[in-house]
């Protein structure tokens, strides 16, 4: 079996290749300049010739601040290519996976979002994973569109390694702590989205309950707050960095991009169709921390300072 993955140097995209190489499965991660979501022309010309049994798309514009500067090219990743990846994937004849966001939610529902509940997106990056999704659908009756949330990992830019560093830096971090969600591992992540790819890659009718809109997020809810406060933990207690969390509200800390006061994701669905329930965060917060501190995963490029967090 072979599942092409968009996006090579991503979070997810590198526990993908991990996950199929331990697993048997042939994942096959195309990027730029072959394979380039905000070039059109490039799409079919990489995808139509990967040999894929399944397309997952990993690939994506995730600068949520930076989005509302730059619409057109948060649009032109997560909305136009999205869209071409999933054409390209039904001209081949294969299902598509795609991963979205929270963010499409505007988190004003007050109780964990279902997929069927009310799309508001209150950004431009929001909006433009929000028409990704309606164009894979458009695109490929055999679609899993699967929003996720709050993903971290030992690779790259993201909320867990900004905090060690931090740590690292100052006695005491301002969190965020008035807004909420499922923190979600990328090696969770990366695991749940192979399954779900090998078990529709036999399933040819579209109508199945298979295909659709899932959930798919740490099990449990927190706030950045509480996020930091078990990153901090979780180091302290294998003799790394620890620092104190001022818990702050986002009025305190004001970024260009709104987000979603409460974007906790139901994964119900996903536990009925597939049977699969993503590991407790704080268990997975864990492992990665302990994965950083041990140095299995190279260090990255330099992580800015989040935005929801302050000195």
């Amino acid at each position: 079996m072979r599942i092409v993955v968009t996006g090579r140097e991503g979070q997810l995209a590198r526990y993908l290749q991990a996950v199929g190489a331990s697993s048997g499965v042939d994942i096959v991660c195309l990027g730029r300049p072959g394979l380039d979501l905000a070039e059109p022309a490039s799409i079919p010309e990489a995808l139509l010739a990967s040999g894929a049994d399944a397309i997952i798309n990993a690939a994506a514009y995730t600068a949520v601040d930076r989005a509302e500067s730059e619409p057109e090219k948060a649009h032109a990743v997560n909305a136009v290519g999205a869209g071409l990846v999933a054409e390209a994937a039904q001209r081949l004849g294969v299902p598509i996976v795609h991963v979205s966001t929270d963010y499409v939610f505007d988190g004003a529902a007050g109780h964990p979002y279902r997929e069927e509940d009310r799309v508001c997106p209150l950004g431009a990056y929001g909006a433009s994973k929000h028409e990704g999704e309606l164009r894979v659908a458009a695109a490929n009756p055999r679609h899993v569109i699967c929003r996720t949330s709050w993903v971290y990992s030992p690779h790259g830019q993201n909320f867990v390694k900004t905090m060690l560093r931090l740590a690292g830096e100052r006695d005491e971090v301002g969190v965020v702590s008035d807004q909420f969600g499922c923190p979600t591992y990328a090696l969770d992540l990366a695991e749940t989205l192979l399954r779900i790819a090998r078990k529709v890659v036999e399933e040819k009718a579209a109508a199945s309950p298979l295909f659709g809109v899932f959930h798919v997020a740490g099990s449990g809810e927190a706030s950045w707050a509480d996020l930091a406060e078990a990153v901090f933990a979780a180091s302290a207690s294998s003799g790394g960095p620890s620092a104190r969390v001022r818990r702050i509200e986002t009025k305190d800390y004001p970024t260009p991009a709104r987000r979603p006061a409460d974007s906790r994701l139901d994964t119900a669905r996903l536990q009925q169709r597939y049977g699969i329930a993503l590991p407790d965060w704080r268990a997975s917060v864990g492992d990665c921390v302990s994965r950083l501190q041990a140095g299995r995963a190279g260090a990255g490029s330099p992580t800015p300072v989040s935005p929801l967090a302050s000195s």
